[in-house]
Parts: structure tokens; C-alpha cells; sequence
């Protein structure tokens, strides 16, 4: 199958199940936003030392493709969708926050990313997916989608980049102690 039709599209693209909208709308957007940390998350897991981290980066990527989804699909037909971002997902960050944060002393200053390359990629992700956050509050606010559990999701998720950063600087290529302002 090709991925191009020759035809152009002329500024619209497909939602799931088959709506078009502008490729520049607030939808688009943030589905587009997730789609930028994932692949953020991508290069983080071939950089982290830690391969019980590289599964972890793996799992969040799979769930973004849930989050993804959920945001390509309008409120009215999430329904049809087999899987959703739930409370458990956002359960199952706040554990991993808890555990990663027993291993590395938590900085009480701004913290330079770049202490080690797979935590400078971390530290983009976690950046993206703040970014993200945003459009998909803008969504919500604006009755474009009616769970917050995406927004609670993508929360945590960020707070977790920036804990599994702390630890690869600890523990990975080039660890370093953190520099910042109090």
C-alpha cells in the first residue's frame, strides 16, 4: 500500500472512523503533540542504560498510541474505540514515580537537561509532553473531549520523564550531579 495518493489533501486529514478536519486544528494538534513525544520517547529508550527503563519507555510508547487514538476519535464515538487512557494507567505512573524516586536523590533546584544523553532525550519527551498537556487542556475546556483522564495521564507522565531523567543521570553514560538555582 502506498502512503501517498498523488492527489494532495488540501489541508484536511482523517480522524479515526473517518472524519476529516484541518490539519491545523487544536485536535490535530495535540493528537500530533503525542505523536512528537513519542517518538522523543523513542530515541530516549535506545539511549537510556537501564533496560528495565527501556521497558518502561516502551509500555508509556504503547500507551501514547492509546492516548493518540482517543484524541483522533470525537467525543461521540470514543465508545467504538477497544481501549482508553483509564485511572489505572495513571495509578500504574504514580507507582513508578514512587519507585524511582527511592533510588535518586530529587533535586531542589532547576536542573539543566543534558546530564547524560538518555537523559537529555527524557527531559525532551517530558517537555513534549507538558506541550501536549496544554493542547489537550485546551481540548477539554473547550468540551472537545469529555474524560480528563488523558490530562491526569499526561501529568503524571511528565512528572515520572523528569524522575526516570534523574535516575539515567545517576545511573547512565555521563552521570553528573545537578547544578541550578534554589
Amino acid at each position: 500500500m502506498k502512503s501517498f495518493n498523488k492527489k494532495g489533501d488540501g489541508g484536511m486529514t482523517s480522524l479515526l472512523f473517518g472524519h476529516r478536519v484541518p490539519k491545523h486544528s487544536p485536535r490535530t494538534e495535540a493528537y500530533g503533540v503525542i505523536d512528537e513525544a513519542n517518538s522523543a520517547l523513542g530515541l530516549a529508550r535506545a539511549l537510556v542504560s537501564s533496560q528495565e527503563l527501556k521497558q518502561t519507555i516502551l509500555t508509556i510508547q504503547e500507551e501514547l498510541f492509546i492516548v493518540g487514538s482517543e484524541l483522533a476519535t470525537l467525543p461521540d464515538e470514543v465508545s467504538r474505540l477497544k481501549t482508553v487512557i483509564t485511572e489505572s494507567h495513571t495509578l500504574r505512573l504514580e507507582g513508578l514515580i514512587d519507585e524511582y524516586q527511592k533510588l535518586v536523590d530529587m533535586p531542589r533546584a532547576f536542573v539543566a537537561p543534558g546530564g547524560s544523553p538518555g537523559a537529555g532525550a527524557l527531559d525532551l519527551a517530558r517537555a513534549i509532553i507538558r506541550r501536549a498537556e496544554r493542547r489537550i487542556a485546551k481540548l477539554f475546556h473547550e468540551k472537545e473531549m469529555r474524560s480528563p483522564e488523558i490530562l491526569s495521564y499526561c501529568n503524571r507522565l511528565a512528572d515520572l520523564l523528569f524522575t526516570v531523567a534523574r535516575f539515567e543521570e545517576k545511573t547512565g553514560e555521563k552521570g553528573r550531579k545537578t547544578k541550578g538555582r534554589e
